[in-house]
């Protein structure tokens, strides 16, 4: 017999928590393998979370990606990559930031932001040629595998810092990446079941796909990253949890977004919605995450707080221009009136600030 209204919601919260208790357990026991594999392998944890975890915490929108080139949506694989780089650096290092202030070291500002941002930028002219084409695939893979070396060549070069071994000493390397895999499974299948439960439960109640499409799958995608890098905070394990935001962003772009448009033939066309607006919005949070990182080589607690509310106030845009909704026009005006305006007036009042203050500083110096 099939289950009733009630009985399949019951069964579609239990989804929900079993989810949520995975991603939290695949989370912690990510984050401690990840911190031990760093110790064995002579690599810092900030450079483990640029390449170990941020590759396998970005499992989910590869296979998203690859499954909807594959199957000709080519939309999809777009929207997928965009949208996980937004969420990943306004909703995921905002919270993280929120837990507690995150430390940027000055490798990051020297390779791996100016690394996303290249990135970046060639996707934003990717995006609006209209297309992402084989050649343009083999350069975005390319600077990702460039990048990874280097990364790792540097990290290498410098000795490992003692302090990071009190409570993974006594783990062996098997027992370390046996850790890493079992987190990446439990945090991959635990967000499945919470994308599921949720969007079972939203269709119970009414809400459209579409809508739901655009909120409960595009966040439930980034749950992963936002389960490690959380618990990744909360252990203080900082450089593990910004390593891995960046990292993800790097690996969506070079290899979850350059692979599949090696696959398609004649590779990927991008939707102008996506191009003209979209992406844009990718730039600018990746470079407002730039911004604050060099101005204070330290993203605290409010500038944590603004990315989370930006990142609200991305999804409601998304949200009510999709369903056309009466309120579009009213939220847009004072998003592009007052809100902007006040936050590029900040952001540029702060960078100026810096440059003076380093100018006068290399000034004394010499």
């Amino acid at each position: 017999m099939a289950p009733t209204y009630t009985e399949a919601v019951i069964l579609d919260g239990v989804f929900v928590l079993v989810g949520l208790v995975m991603l939290v357990g695949g989370g912690e026991v990510l984050v401690r393998g990840a911190s031990a594999l760093a110790i064995k392998t002579g690599l810092s944890p900030l450079i483990v979370g640029l390449t170990v975890v941020s590759v396998a915490t970005s499992a989910p929108e590869l296979a998203v990606t690859t499954g909807a080139v594959l199957s000709g949506e080519t939309d999809l694989a777009i929207g997928n990559v965009v949208g996980s780089n937004i969420a990943n650096v306004l909703l995921i290092l905002g919270v993280c930031a929120v837990i507690t202030p995150l430390l940027v070291r000055r490798q990051m500002l020297k390779l791996d932001l100016p690394a996303l941002l290249v990135l970046t930028l060639a996707l934003l002219l990717f995006a609006n040629n209209g297309r992402i084409g084989t050649v343009e695939g083999m350069l975005l893979l390319g600077v990702w595998i460039a990048y990874i070396a280097m990364s790792i060549r540097a990290s290498r070069a410098k000795p490992a810092d003692p302090s990071q071994e009190a409570d993974t000493k006594t783990m062996k390397m098997p027992i370390a990446a046996g850790f890493v895999l079992l987190g990446v499974a439990l945090l991959v299948v635990g967000s499945q079941l919470l994308v599921d439960g949720a969007a079972s439960i939203a269709s119970a109640l009414g809400v459209s796909g579409l809508v739901i499409g655009l909120t409960v799958v595009a966040i439930g995608t980034s749950m992963p990253e936002l389960a490690a890098s959380a618990i990744a905070a909360i252990r203080g394990q900082t450089d593990l949890a910004v390593g891995n935001v960046v990292g993800s962003c790097l690996a969506n772009i070079g290899l979850v977004l350059g692979l599949p448009s090696l696959l398609a033939p004649g590779g990927l066309d991008v939707p102008a919605s996506v191009g003209a607006f979209d992406v844009p919005v990718m730039v600018a949070t990746v470079g407002g995450l730039f911004i604050v990182a060099f101005t204070g080589a330290w993203i605290v607690r409010w500038e944590g707080l603004v990315f989370v509310a930006l990142y609200v106030a991305y999804t409601a845009y998304v949200v009510l221009a999709a369903t056309h909704h009466d309120a579009l026009e009213g939220f847009t005006s004072t998003m592009v009136i007052f809100v902007l305006p006040v936050l590029g007036v900040v952001l540029a009042g702060s960078l100026l600030h810096e440059v003076k203050r380093r100018a006068e500083t290399a000034a004394r110096v010499s």
